[in-house]
This record gives C-alpha cells, sequence and structure tokens, in this order.
C-alpha cells in the first residue's frame, strides 16, 4: 500500500477507489500571454500533486490534505458553487463543480509543488482531482476538455482570471519535450527539450518572495490586453503586430501600448525560441530569455527586487540566459547555465540575496516529466 493510500484510510477510514498525479510547471519562454491567445512554450517539472478518491452514496463531500490532516473540510455538494468561503480546498471543490459532479467523494490531496514559487501548485492540484474524477466518473472527457474545466474552475470559481497554460502542460506533458501550445485552439506540438547532451542546465530559483494572484495585479495587466484588443477591434493580441500597435498608439494609454507590446514581441520570442531549439543553439534561446525579462520588469511590470537580483545574479555568474517565471510579484526564475558551474551559481546568487537582506532563496532542477496520469486504480 503506497503512502498516499496509507494516509487516506487513515483519515477516512476506506482506501480509495482511484489515484491520479499532475505535475507543476516551468514556463521556458511565453509568459502573460496565455490568456491573448499566444503561443507559450512550458514543460512538466517532476514535482507533483497527487488526489486519492472514493465515491460516496451520499451526497457529502470530504477533502482533506495530507500536508494538514487535523482539518477535513466537509460540505454537501449540492452547496458547492463560486461564493463558498474556503482556503486551499477551494480549488479542488471548483473542479467539483466545473466537471457537474452531482455525487459525495472522499478526497485527500497530496501537494508536493512548491507554494507560491509560480510554479503552477494551484494547477497540479486541480489537473490531479480533474485526471481523478473524470476516471472516476468515466466521464469520458478529453485533455483539452478537462484544461478548459480546470481553467472555468480557476476563473470562475476561484475567481483567478488565469489563462489555459498551467492547466494544458500539466495535463498534456510527456517526458524530454516542451509542449508548444497554441493558446488559440489548444493545438500542441511536443518541442525536444535536451540540455543536458549540450553540457547545460535550467536552474529554477525559488527566491521565496510568495505571491498571491488574486489580489488584482493579475486581473488589471488581463484587462488592459482585453482594452486594447476591444479599442483597435480585434479579436485578441494575436491578431496584433507591431507596425500595427505603433500605428494604433494615439488611441491607447501609456499603459495599455506596453502592456500590448510585451504580448506581441512575447509571442515573437516563442516561435523564434522553438526554431533555436530545434537547431540546439542554446546561445540564442537564452537571448530571447533574457529578453523575455526584460519585457516583464519594464512593459509588464510584474517583476519584484528579488525576481531581478536572481536574474542579474545568474547572468553575471554566466547564465546564457535567465528571467522569472510564472504570474510574476515573486516566485520563481530560471537560469540556464552551464551544468558544470552549478554550485558556483547558487553560490553567487545566495550572496547576492544575502548582500540585500532577502531571504535565502531554494534551488532546484527538473528535466521535462510527464503530465497528468492515472497511478491506481482499484
Amino acid at each position: 500500500m503506497s503512502s498516499i493510500e496509507e494516509k487516506f484510510l487513515e483519515i477516512f477510514g476506506e482506501e480509495p477507489d482511484l489515484i491520479a498525479a499532475a505535475p507543476g510547471r516551468v514556463n521556458l519562454i511565453g509568459e502573460h500571454i496565455d490568456y491573448s491567445e499566444g503561443f507559450v512554450l512550458p514543460f512538466a517539472i517532476k514535482d507533483r500533486t497527487t488526489a486519492a478518491i472514493r465515491k460516496r452514496d451520499d451526497s457529502v463531500v470530504r477533502i482533506a490534505s495530507a500536508q494538514r490532516r487535523s482539518k477535513i473540510v466537509t460540505v454537501d455538494i449540492n452547496n458547492v458553487k463560486p461564493g463558498l468561503k474556503g482556503e486551499w480546498e477551494r480549488y479542488a471543490l471548483a473542479v467539483l463543480w466545473s466537471m457537474g459532479v452531482k455525487t459525495g467523494v472522499d478526497l485527500l490531496i497530496d501537494g508536493h509543488v512548491p507554494l507560491g514559487a509560480g510554479l503552477s501548485s494551484s494547477a497540479a492540484l486541480e489537473c490531479s482531482v480533474a485526471t481523478a474524477v473524470n476516471h472516476l466518473f468515466d466521464m469520458g472527457f478529453s485533455l483539452e476538455d478537462l484544461a478548459r474545466l480546470t481553467q472555468k474552475a480557476e476563473n470562475q470559481y476561484v475567481g483567478v482570471p488565469c489563462g489555459i497554460m498551467d492547466q494544458s502542460v500539466s495535463l498534456m506533458a510527456t517526458i524530454g519535450s516542451a509542449l508548444l501550445l497554441d493558446c488559440r485552439d489548444l493545438s500542441t506540438r511536443n518541442i525536444p527539450f535536451d540540455v543536458a547532451s549540450s553540457g547545460l542546465e535550467l536552474l529554477i530559483i525559488d527566491t521565496q518572495a510568495h505571491h498571491a494572484l488574486t489580489d488584482g495585479g493579475y486581473a488589471e495587466r488581463r484587462a488592459s490586453c482585453e482594452s486594447v484588443a476591444a479599442k483597435l477591434g480585434i479579436k485578441s493580441m494575436r491578431e496584433l503586430t507591431m507596425p500595427a500597435l505603433e500605428s494604433a498608439k494615439d488611441q491607447l494609454t501609456q499603459v495599455e501600448f506596453i502592456r500590448a507590446r510585451h504580448a506581441v514581441t512575447e509571442m515573437k520570442r516563442v516561435l523564434d525560441c522553438v526554431e533555436a531549439l530545434s537547431e540546439a543553439n542554446f546561445e540564442k534561446v537564452g537571448e530571447l530569455i533574457n529578453q523575455s525579462h526584460i519585457s516583464l520588469r519594464d512593459d509588464y511590470t510584474v517583476s519584484c527586487p528579488e525576481l531581478d537580483t536572481a536574474v542579474s545574479a545568474s547572468l553575471a555568474a554566466g547564465a546564457l540566459g535567465s528571467r522569472m517565471v510564472g504570474g510574476g510579484f515573486g516566485g520563481s526564475a530560471i537560469a540556464l547555465i552551464d551544468a558544470a558551474k552549478t554550485s558556483e551559481t547558487i553560490k553567487a546568487i545566495e550572496k547576492a540575496f544575502a548582500d540585500k537582506k532577502f531571504k535565502a532563496p531554494r534551488f532546484f532542477t527538473s528535466l521535462p516529466s510527464q503530465g497528468a496520469e492515472v497511478i491506481f486504480r482499484k
């Protein structure tokens, strides 16, 4: 019996019917453009969230966390709807709501994606639950369906107006590849992402400056892009070019212009990065990563001192490229580095943080890993 099965039995007094797992993610490039129908290039990390579930014969939903075993949240499935108060369990309840679950379940969540690090711990939770529910009730939803349903859960129930990237890669990722995702139609292409054979490593730097995306900062930026699209009579930033944006500058506020400039240039950087990866041109990949950070810092203004320090210290230590990842306002950065200089790079970043009296960062690495899957069925 696995650890989560034992915990489930201990908490609920019965064994689970099914267990599913879904990973967090790192986005190599393509930040804050998934909600503008852009292209993104994320990959799944090895850290995962696991959901163990059992079908009940009544309407009671009980949810527990392996990390907080003393607390069991109990609610009637008929009362699960947007506006229901709660904490972390809202993400799980949101999925039950968006998928139309009508019967009670016991649900245990075991999360191992670092919280608040910009690595999509929320999407990992949502996608592990969605995968478990889809198979437990034989709903037959496709991965694309599940991506849209989990996005709906976070948008309409939790209240975070996220795009669809995080859920899509958590569900669809494959080992050894980044996932080129077209956020307009959810079509995907696996892009081999093998830095190790070139003697490189992708270092993930958790600044431990933790963000909360429900504070309005994320929503304001999405609203800016939607305002630009409305003013210019287009559906999304995907239809905009830099010449068209420049010619329409007088119709926009300065903030709208720079937000749109980030979206347009970032979409191009993603496609340029795919081309560079196809040629194993990691110097070019590094340049594009650097340009992405500058755009996020200056045009989208979602960086913070800790992220900027992680990036500048990485580059000073010889990284080919470094940038913030995730929603911003804290969280993590990545650095494409010489694998032989990992220890040296980490020490340089630690010193830079100590010099500024920031909380000590955490470091880890991950190769592109597998997306969501069922790992046990009774």
